[in-house]
């Protein structure tokens, strides 16, 4: 396996632990809170990950089907009420499943999107450290990922594509000053107000 894809594999590891971390802070009574994506609640957010975990970890596997063949509909994602413990077993899979070297190699597809599976395994490093900040957010704690992670992802959506080009991925570029922490930078750069909430959410 080429060493950025170790380090890629690591690096999703890494933040799918991170994830895993939030989701044992998060309570039943919490899951109908705000996302900084819009018109789109915890438990919805929760849902998509577990869902996009899925599809991450056939498309590493080339298992080419239903679950990589048709983009996510975040709006319509319904979290199952073991969700918990579904939410460790796929990321855990995802996890696996870009640790073999195969997965790295050739094409694949996720989302109905054909693509280099190099690249696709970078997008799913993005979905979950990105993901992770949202969730991070709407339970009001501080995201806690190393940099080298974070400037991973920032690097593979630096420099910002036309807006033309990511609706539907992400709203426009929200200007952030360079010398800002790299995880408000990043925020920025994928579309999310880097200090959202304004002020505290309700408990």
């Amino acid at each position: 396996m080429p060493s950025t894809d170790v380090t890629h594999a690591a690096e999703l590891a890494t933040a799918a632990d991170a994830m895993i971390g939030l989701a044992a802070k998060i309570t039943d009574d919490q899951l109908d809170r705000p996302t900084p994506c819009d018109d789109i609640d915890l438990g919805q957010l929760l849902a998509h990950v577990v869902g996009l975990s899925v599809a991450f970890a056939a498309a590493a596997r080339k298992d080419l089907g239903p679950n990589t063949s048709t983009a996510p509909d975040l709006s319509a994602m319904v979290l199952p009420p073991n969700w918990r413990a579904e939410l460790r077993r796929t990321l855990g899979d995802l996890v696996v499943a870009w640790q073999d070297p195969e997965a790295w190699r050739g094409m694949t597809r996720a989302g109905g999107v054909d693509a280099p599976a190099e690249l696709l395994g970078t997008v799913a490093v993005s979905e979950v450290v990105l993901h992770g900040w949202d969730v991070a957010r709407s339970i009001g704690v501080e995201p806690d990922l190393p940099d080298d992670v974070l400037q991973t992802v920032f690097d593979f959506h630096h420099p910002a594509r036309p807006q033309s080009e990511r609706e539907g991925m992400f709203g426009p570029v929200v200007e952030v000053p360079d010398d800002a922490p790299l995880a408000e930078r990043l925020a920025g750069l994928t579309g999310r107000d880097p200090f959202w909430p304004h002020g505290s959410l309700e408990e």
